[in-house]
């Protein structure tokens, strides 16, 4: 089933491995692979196949050597009534110091992931693009996220053209 959903999503970025960032967007700049490390909470985002049903959705971000992090993604499929996980790799595309990643969960084909807002002081919320704006997550540390916080990132994502209307606001139960 994981295998299928990543087809899917392998299709959706046209299998040659979209690493760019949606046009008008930008990486944040200052960013620290080290802070970022560890885990987080999907407090929404926009829906695709390989998420749909899928609740207390979390990401662990581990640094495996030099040049790669690791990445392992978990959440429980309410229709299926079990626990699924997918490990991966990224690796930045240009300097460590700008949130602009490539991420495979397939073989050779990579995706981009691009943090294009951050709380910078205490990495306690990112918000993430892929390489077209029908991709958004919104993460935090915590199973909440702050109520004006998460207004705030909305509305800058339904100013980045973002169709925020279609957000998912993720289950994180206890």
């Amino acid at each position: 089933m994981i295998r299928k959903a990543l087809f899917i999503l392998l299709l959706s970025f046209g299998l040659g491995g979209c690493t760019g960032i949606p046009e008008g967007l930008t990486p944040v700049t200052g960013f620290k692979a080290e802070k970022y490390l560890g885990k987080w909470y999907e407090i929404a985002r926009l829906d695709h196949p390989f998420e749909r049903n899928m609740i207390n959705v979390s990401a662990v971000y581990t640094r495996s050597d030099k040049d790669h992090i690791t990445v392992l993604n978990r959440g429980y499929d309410e229709a299926e009534n079990k626990w699924k996980q997918i490990s991966g790799k990224a690796r930045f595309i240009g300097d460590e110091h700008t949130g602009s990643l490539k991420v495979s969960f397939f073989g050779p084909f990579y995706s981009g992931y691009h943090i294009i807002a951050l709380d910078k002081e205490n990495y306690r919320y990112a918000m993430v693009t892929g390489p077209k704006r029908s991709y958004l997550w919104i993460l935090c540390r915590s199973k909440t996220m702050d109520r004006q916080i998460l207004k705030e990132l909305v509305l800058q994502a339904d100013e980045w053209g973002f169709e925020t209307k279609k957000l998912i606001y993720v289950k994180q139960e206890p």
